[in-house]
């Protein structure tokens, strides 16, 4: 059993139905991995939702374990940002947080784009997008 963190990219295909990534979260039920998410992916979801899906993202965050964002999760991407920030390398605040969230479950972040992703601390697995 591991904990996989679920980017906004696959929150949303999850929540649309979108086949594959339905496909894959049945998946983690039959290898018992467990999915989390954070209030990034929270809050990012909840601000792109369609008026009808409002109930059915509350239904899918109320399923899932959620990250508790604290001091070390924001002391870690801090560090991040700095460091790759010193390599001439931007990385966003939240895309950060989430992986400092991936990182204190000890588990992978599951994304669309792992480009955004580059910590060697974290195992990104790419989702296909919008599939």
């Amino acid at each position: 059993m591991a904990a996989a963190l679920l980017d906004t990219t696959v929150l949303i295909d999850i929540l649309r139905g979108r086949p594959v990534a339905r496909a894959r979260i049945l998946g983690m039920r039959a290898t018992e991995d467990v999915p989390y998410a954070c209030a990034i992916g929270v809050d990012e979801v909840a601000r792109g939702l369609r008026t009808s899906e409002v109930d059915a993202a509350r239904q899918l965050f109320e399923g899932l374990r959620i990250v508790p964002l604290g001091a070390r999760e924001g002391w870690q991407a801090g560090v991040w940002r700095r460091d790759f920030a010193a390599a001439g390398v931007t990385l966003s605040q939240a895309d950060c947080l989430v992986a400092a969230a991936a990182l204190s479950v000890g588990g992978r972040l599951c994304t669309g784009n792992p480009r955004d992703f580059p910590m060697t601390e974290i195992t990104v697995e790419q989702w296909p997008v919008g599939l």
